[in-house]
C-alpha cells in the first residue's frame, strides 16, 4: 500500500506542476487526506509580506477657494473603460512592492516594458506577480499597497 500512495504523490505532484506552468502561479499548496503537498516553481522567491496601507496626507484648500476645474475632468473617466488598464486576475490583497519597505515596483511616469512585474497580488497565502500586458508609460496608479482588490478590478493604466 505504501508503494501505491507514492506513486498517486508523483502522479499528483505533475499534475500540480502542470497547473504551474498553465496558469503561471508561482507556488500550490494542498491538503487532502492527511497530507499535505505544496509545489513551487524553483529559483522564484516567494515572499510573505504584511505591510501598513500608506496614509496620503489632505491638504485643506484656504477658505472659499475652488478646486480647478481639471482635477474633476480624470476622475469623471471610468478606468476600467480605458484601453491601457491592467485588471486583477483574482481576488486578494495588491502589494506595490516586493517587500515592506522597498521600493515599489512601478511609480507614476515611470516606462514599462511587456511582460515587467507592476504589482503583486496575493491569493490564498500566495505571491502572484502581475506583469504588464504590453510596453508603455504607467499614468495612474489605482490602488493603495495591502488594499483587498476584487477579480476584474482595475489596478493600474499604462498608455
Amino acid at each position: 500500500m505504501r508503494r501505491d500512495r507514492a506513486v498517486i504523490d508523483r502522479a499528483m505532484i505533475r499534475d500540480l506542476a502542470d497547473l504551474l506552468n498553465e496558469t503561471g502561479l508561482l507556488e500550490i499548496e494542498i491538503e487532502q487526506d492527511g497530507m499535505r503537498l505544496r509545489v513551487s516553481r524553483a529559483g522564484q522567491a516567494v515572499s510573505h509580506m504584511v505591510a501598513a496601507p500608506l496614509a496620503h496626507p489632505v491638504v485643506a484648500a484656504p477658505a472659499g477657494a475652488q478646486p480647478p476645474a481639471q482635477a474633476a475632468a480624470p476622475a469623471a473617466a471610468d478606468p476600467a473603460q480605458h484601453p491601457g488598464v491592467v485588471k486583477s486576475p483574482m481576488v486578494g490583497t495588491a502589494y506595490r512592492a516586493p517587500a515592506p519597505g522597498a521600493q515599489p515596483f512601478v511609480q507614476i511616469g515611470q516606462q514599462v516594458a511587456k511582460g515587467d512585474t507592476v504589482l503583486i497580488v496575493e491569493a490564498m497565502k500566495t505571491m502572484n506577480h502581475i506583469p504588464a500586458p504590453h510596453a508603455g508609460k504607467v499614468t495612474a496608479i489605482l490602488v493603495e499597497d495591502a488594499a483587498p482588490v476584487e477579480f476584474g478590478e482595475p489596478l493600474m493604466i499604462i498608455e
